[in-house]
Formats: structure tokens, C-alpha cells, sequence
């Protein structure tokens, strides 16, 4: 019983899609804007660890919905799953949008400054 070998091509694209979501270098128009790192406090601590809690929730959300595109236009779904699949990452990012809110917060707030590798979370739509 023989171990399988890892796809390699498979490996190598998925660190290639990694590689395109980091722009190159930093945006110039990006350092213009006051950086949007996590500051804490003891008088926010509170606060600093719902926003964070929340980032990791949105960047956890957004892989997912790029994984699901893919699948999509792999072409592996029926027209039904295709379906239910959008509407389940629609209420996912309606309920983004609540929790944001609650605790008053944009998505936009959620997007980190990493410094030199740029934001955290790339722009919508890419």
C-alpha cells in the first residue's frame, strides 16, 4: 500500500493564486490613507478583539467565496447547486454586514494594514 504522491501542478497553482492576491509593491495612493492597524488598549480591548474576530470571519468568508467560484466555473455544480451556493455566500455577506454594524464597524474597517505586503483583505471585486 503505496503512499500517493502529492499533485504537485495542483500545489503550485494554488501558491500562484496566493502569490496574485499580494500586489507587488505597496500602492502609493494606499500609504496616503492613515493606516488601519489594530491598536489596543485597555480601555478597547473589548472592542479591538470583536473587530478582530470579525477580520478573521471576513477573510475566512472571502477565501471561501473565491474557492466557490472556482468551483463554479470548473464547471463541477449542477445549475441547483450553483444556485444555492450564491445564496448561501449572499446571506453569509448580509450577515457580515449585520454583525459589522452591531458593533459598528464597515467592512471597510475590516481590511488591516500589513504594512510593506499592503492591506490585508484585497478590493472588492478582485
Amino acid at each position: 500500500m503505496g503512499r500517493e504522491t502529492p499533485d504537485v501542478r495542483a500545489v503550485g497553482e494554488a501558491m500562484a493564486d496566493a502569490v496574485r492576491l499580494l500586489p507587488a509593491l505597496p500602492d502609493d495612493t494606499a500609504r496616503q490613507q492613515p493606516a488601519r492597524r489594530i491598536r489596543t488598549g485597555s480601555d478597547t480591548v473589548e472592542e479591538d478583539l470583536v473587530k478582530l474576530v470579525l477580520t478573521v470571519v471576513e477573510l475566512l468568508r472571502q477565501l471561501i467565496e473565491r474557492q466557490a467560484l472556482r468551483r463554479v466555473d470548473a464547471g463541477g455544480l449542477t445549475e441547483g447547486q450553483e444556485e444555492e451556493l450564491g445564496a448561501t455566500l449572499l446571506a453569509l455577506h448580509d450577515r457580515m454586514t449585520e454583525l459589522c454594524a452591531q458593533h459598528g464597524f464597515s467592512l471597510d474597517d475590516l481590511n488591516l494594514d500589513l504594512g510593506p505586503l499592503g492591506p490585508l483583505l484585497p478590493p472588492p471585486g478582485s
